[in-house]
């Protein structure tokens, strides 16, 4: 399935579209696309600091579809950086600049180079529910059990 992309302004374009590490790769990997004075600097988070990070580019996804944005889990297991809301959705009607929400969990501060692999992008489909108000739920074995419920094994 095809997404069609369109640079944003100032965007660094040699960088290239999402692209899938491997040929089983489920995820395409989004590079940081930062502002040009952000460049040789790069962006550093301290520990459990927050930033948007450009993608420099907009999706046109296919109705009845969203992607979903990820983090990577080499930088997580190395470094601590994750994305604050993940997965992240992009909705099928957004046109906006693509950012990632990454955060510094970690206990060093991480600076995040122009052009590294910072996410990756799931395609999936949606679908959407219709929500029907009634007056009890079936039962099931696990009834209101909630977290942890199911015992430890």
């Amino acid at each position: 399935m095809r997404l069609r992309l369109v640079w944003e302004a100032g965007a660094d374009t040699a960088l290239g579209p999402p692209a899938y590490a491997t040929e089983g790769a489920a995820g395409a990997d989004i590079r940081a696309n930062l502002p040009v004075a952000d460049r040789a600097a790069g962006v550093t988070l301290a520990p459990l600091q927050r930033a948007l990070v450009p993608a420099g580019f907009r999706l046109e996804i296919p109705e009845g579809h969203e992607v979903q944005i990820r983090p990577r889990s080499g930088l997580a297991l190395r470094h601590g950086i994750t994305l604050v809301n993940s997965p992240g959705t992009v909705d099928a009607d957004y046109r906006g600049p693509l950012g990632v929400l990454l955060v510094n969990l970690g206990s060093a501060p991480y600076t995040l180079h122009h052009g590294e692999r910072m996410a990756q992008m799931i395609l999936a489909p949606v679908l959407r529910a219709r929500f029907e108000v009634v007056e009890a739920l079936g039962a099931t074995v696990r009834g209101a059990g909630g977290f942890g419920s199911t015992g430890r094994d």
